[in-house]
């Protein structure tokens, strides 16, 4: 499904890591303004893929970088693999709230569960409560709607305020994360490697380089040469080639040269070059 029958579709099925109240839920209804979003749950990113790829649903959102915890780098494998391109991004204001049973108190809680990043995101707060273990969980919406359904006043999870809403939790502590300019970006995936029929003014790529000095080095060279304003790089460890490293890279088309040049220019000096995506930049916060 292309860009163009996304945007004429008023309902749309959106597949998401995570449960009813996750932010991902939040991030699919804020980048989707204006349509009928049907989420899809997904336990993790692999199931987003695969949910995307056989058609149970129309697109898939996925978290690819924290202003905190900085990238998902397994999210990086799944993009590389996919039979997916990225269409879209869309950023979310991250707000973390302690949560619990409705009457209970802080000093009551023994056992938090949240999603890894978000407990990253708050261990400072929990610094004043050492008698409170921080578990990892899949979801944060899930771990709001256990602490629903087991009953246990002991037990609390860090979530949106949308969840503790759905549930029927009391927010013991709003705005928990260590720094409040906590942001998470988020990619919109679609079915096909084609981006031929896409438009916008952001490219995502990844690429590979000769194992010798001075390969990446030539790559950023010629990207500076043509005046690309590069975004982001990151590298990820190519599984069975020690030592050996997949670059990927997001830079604006600014007018000055179109998308073509930009790979004409970087393909003999790279190795395993795709294209990820091209996509209209998202506003960032």
């Amino acid at each position: 499904m292309n860009t163009s029958t996304i945007t004429s579709v008023a309902q749309i099925r959106v597949s998401i890591q995570g449960y009813a109240g996750a932010f991902h839920e939040a991030a699919a209804r804020q980048h989707f303004v204006g349509k009928d979003v049907v989420t899809v749950p997904a336990r993790t990113f692999a199931d987003v893929v695969k949910q995307v790829e056989d058609g149970t649903s129309d697109v898939g959102l996925m978290a690819i970088e924290n202003t905190l915890a900085g990238s998902l780098m397994d999210n990086y494998d799944l993009l590389q693999t996919a039979n997916l391109r990225i269409t879209a991004e869309t950023y979310l204001r991250i707000r973390l709230n302690l949560m619990g049973l409705p009457g209970t108190a802080l000093r009551d809680l023994r056992n938090v569960h949240s999603h890894p990043v978000a407990l990253t995101q708050c261990r400072k707060f929990f610094k004043n409560w050492p008698q409170i273990n921080l578990i990892k969980d899949v979801d944060t919406a899930l771990s709001a709607r256990e602490v629903k359904e087991l009953n246990d006043p002991t037990r609390g999870a860090i979530a949106s305020a949308a969840a503790a809403e759905l549930y029927g939790l009391e927010i013991l502590a709003p705005g928990i994360e260590t720094n409040k300019l906590n942001h998470t970006r988020f990619l919109v995936l679609e079915r096909g490697r084609d981006h031929a029929a896409d438009d916008g003014d952001k490219v995502s790529l990844s690429f590979a380089t000769t194992h010798e000095a001075g390969a990446l080095y030539r790559v950023l060279m010629i990207l500076a040469a043509y005046k690309i304003n590069l975004t982001k790089i990151q590298s990820k460890p190519i599984v069975g080639r020690p030592f050996q490293y997949r670059f990927h890279v997001d830079f604006l088309l600014e007018g000055h040269v179109t998308l073509s040049q930009a790979i004409d220019a970087i393909r003999p000096v790279c190795m395993e070059l795709r294209i990820l995506g091209v996509y209209q930049a998202g506003v960032k916060p």
